[in-house]
């Protein structure tokens, strides 16, 4: 059995920190991750209140739904924001403002 916790698949990219903590990978959400978290949210907000309107529960399937998409678009944006950070997706940005900071 394999118990080899290491990637299958090797960067891409430039490696800027190979395991994140979490606060450096939710510092390190762009635009686009927050644009994505709520674009997420606001989508499963207009669903959860669809979807409440024939059994009379547009409430709390509202909050529901919104409280869905929170966590959707929280676990999207980090996937991205550490896979950055890690050399699995494009990270130039990343790489540029990392590199002022190093000696």
């Amino acid at each position: 059995m394999n118990t080899d916790i290491t990637a299958s698949a090797k960067p891409e990219y430039p490696v800027i920190d190979r395991n994140p903590p979490f606060t450096k990978t939710v510092a390190n959400f762009n635009t686009l991750d927050y644009l994505r978290l709520t674009t997420i949210t606001g989508v499963s907000v207009v669903v959860g209140y669809l979807s409440g309107i024939k059994p009379g529960i547009r409430g709390p399937s509202m909050v529901t739904g919104s409280l869905i998409g929170v966590m959707g678009g929280f676990m999207y944006a980090y996937q991205n924001s550490a896979g950055r950070l890690m050399g699995f997706f494009p990270n130039e940005g990343e790489v540029a403002k990392y590199k002022k900071f190093s000696p």
